[in-house]
């Protein structure tokens, strides 16, 4: 069976253009040619050999054609090392390029490193040209008579690229900038003196150094903003008088609950001694009865009993009744 010649040329240009795709996937000879084009000097054995290794040549050679240009002298061994560590070729040979413009020395290694380390290079690059302003947030402190005072400083920093490996972030920045803020403030005898001399913090604190270990380089700190806060000394003072009072109260109410129960001792002491009392009286006639038939008191003698018992009852009478009118 014959094919019609129309479907044999249409088979033959697709199978030609799949040929020229999976020829051009393996063969980038358009890249080829703008790197040739561009004066960087890459075989083709090599942009094959970077598919074999699952690099994308157009991400090597690209960047090796800026740097080219730039006149960075990189070499493709370099840069193809750098992407299957896991780098940014990209944007390393960009802060390269960016650093020779502002005159600041960086090699690729340095640069390399920063970006694998996890840091954008090329921004800190720029803020390298280009301080960054960092608006600390609000830090409260207590000066020595009692009152707050809240404060809030903006820090011009510039990147350490020396240090930009294992040094410190903002964060520690913003920490230490707030501690000193608290130290000077907390220093100062009255919160007046920190509302007018409020450079007096920027001083203090700039001249502790404390970018020591970071990745940035403090040009200076500003207070943007202080305020008056609470009186934090008459708030305490008034809590320790409450505090005060309570221990006070329940020391009263102790000794009053202490008061009570002696009280109700001495009641109960007194109803004993009357039961006693009374206990004893009831004996008094048995007694008298009995010293009677014994023979060890006589009628007189009894007589004689009953008559003070009398004349004692008759002043205890007149006692009662001068009292109630003295009362009265």
């Amino acid at each position: 069976m014959t094919l019609d010649p129309t479907v044999t040329i249409i088979i033959i240009v697709v199978l030609a253009v799949i040929a020229i795709s999976v020829f051009l996937s393996f063969f980038p000879i358009m890249l080829w040619i703008s790197a040739l084009a561009s004066g960087v000097r890459v075989g083709i054995i090599t942009l094959v050999a970077m598919r074999l290794r699952r690099v994308v040549p157009s991400r090597i050679v690209n960047p090796l054609i800026k740097a080219t240009k730039a006149g960075l002298g990189l070499t493709i061994n370099q840069l193809e090392s750098h992407f299957l560590a896991g780098g940014n070729v990209d944007r390393v040979v960009n802060s390269l390029i960016a650093a020779q413009r502002a005159n600041i020395e960086l090699e690729f290694e340095r640069a390399a490193a920063i970006d694998l380390a996890g840091r954008d290079v090329l921004q800190a690059v720029q803020m390298s040209v280009n301080p960054r302003v960092i608006e600390t947030p609000i830090v409260a402190a207590v000066a020595k008579n009692g009152i707050e005072v809240k404060v809030k400083a903006r820090v011009t920093v510039r990147a350490n690229i020396d240090r930009l490996v294992g040094g410190a972030g903002e964060e520690t920045i913003i920490a230490r900038v707030g501690e000193g803020i608290v130290t000077t403030v907390g220093s100062s005898e009255s919160h007046k003196d920190v509302l007018e001399n409020p450079d007096l913090i920027s001083r203090t604190v700039l001249g502790k150094g404390l970018d020591a270990g970071t990745a940035f380089e403090i040009l200076s700190i500003d207070i943007a903003d202080v305020d008056v806060g609470k009186n934090i000394g008459a708030h305490l003072q008034t809590e320790q008088a409450e505090a005060d009072k309570r221990i006070a109260q329940a020391k009263a109410e102790e000794r009053r609950a202490m008061a009570v129960a002696q009280e109700q001792e001495m009641k109960a002491r007194v109803v004993e001694m009357r039961a006693l009392v009374v206990e004893a009286e009831s004996q008094v006639p048995l007694a008298m009865s009995e010293a009677l038939k014994s023979g060890k008191i006589g009628v007189l003698d009894y007589m004689n009993f009953k008559n003070i018992e009398a004349d004692t009852s008759m002043r205890n009478s007149i006692g009662k009744d001068g009292t109630e009118k003295d009362e009265r």
